[in-house]
């Protein structure tokens, strides 16, 4: 028996800007060279990755990065501290920079527009790329919080400047600046949110609510696929979480069913035309 589903794609899901510029730097200088290495995962997507380390991409830890010499190496769009830019010039590599320009400007900002005994408070979450990369601007001295919980016991200054990681929701950047200026405090904020991850939020609400079922398509490792999955769980209950065509369940299905297909910032857009096509061949 055949499901017939009708299965859409969400034309506003798929790479971020800061994605797609980083993966074209290496495909570019993968076409002409055997092998590229790569500081960190290039995305938050396995699929993504198995792909390009196909073609020749290495990806290496700062570890690893510490003993290699006289190689070219690429930043991702996720940013680096300036301990990384001091190495490379000391083991002689050459940096293919492809830093998403809003993490550039965003670390700009904490490192240039500061006093030195100002304190920095990073809404992040702990050991991601790109936090870890921000608070190398501030030489570690910023406080990184997940939740709004970790600061009841940090003896925190009667003022201090905001930030937040670009991938995080403003929603609740905002929540947490007004908690804070509830208890007192003296806050500097800087919405620093990237506009095309935060404008998702909009769009899969009107996106998820068309359909019976919706297939949400990201890397585990995706932070940003979290937050975009939980939006999809709240406006359709019937929304489920996949990295791969392998993890779907024929039995979530009823025939006829209207299925939508929609993606994190990291999630490739061949990889949910393939989960398309493996949904119509049932």
């Amino acid at each position: 028996m055949g499901y017939d589903l009708a299965v859409t794609i969400d034309k506003a899901s798929g790479f971020c800007f800061g994605v797609v510029y980083a993966i074209d730097m290496a495909e570019d200088i993968l076409d002409h060279e055997d092998y590229l290495y790569c500081l960190g995962d290039i995305v938050h997507n396995d699929e993504e990755v198995k792909r390009l380390t196909a073609k020749g991409l290495r990806i290496i830890d700062h570890e690893q990065l510490q003993t290699l010499k006289n190689e070219k190496v690429l930043i991702r769009a996720h940013g680096e501290a300036p301990s990384t830019y001091q190495l490379a010039m000391e083991n002689n590599l050459i940096l293919i920079d492809a830093s998403c320009p809003v993490v550039l400007k965003l670390q700009n900002r904490i490192k240039n527009s500061h006093d030195d005994d100002e304190q920095i408070l990073i809404f992040g979450k702990h050991g991601h790329a790109e936090v870890i990369g921000l608070q190398g601007q501030t030489d570690g001295k910023a406080i990184v919080f997940q939740d709004l919980a970790e600061l009841d016991h940090v003896d925190l200054p009667s003022k201090f400047t905001l930030y937040s990681q670009t991938t995080k929701s403003t929603d609740k950047f905002y929540h947490i600046k007004d908690q804070l200026l509830s208890r007192g405090y003296e806050v500097k904020a800087n919405d620093t949110i990237c506009r095309q991850v935060s404008n998702r939020y909009g769009d899969l609400e009107k996106f998820v609510v068309d359909f019976d079922k919706i297939i949400f398509v990201s890397g585990k490792k995706s932070s940003n696929g979290k937050v975009l999955y939980d939006v999809c769980k709240k406006y359709n209950p019937n929304a489920y979480f996949i990295s791969n065509v392998e993890e779907i369940d024929q039995s979530w299905f009823t025939p006829n069913d209207k299925v939508g297909i929609c993606g994190a910032t990291s999630t490739p857009m061949w990889l949910m035309e393939q989960v398309k096509s493996t949904l119509e061949s049932y």
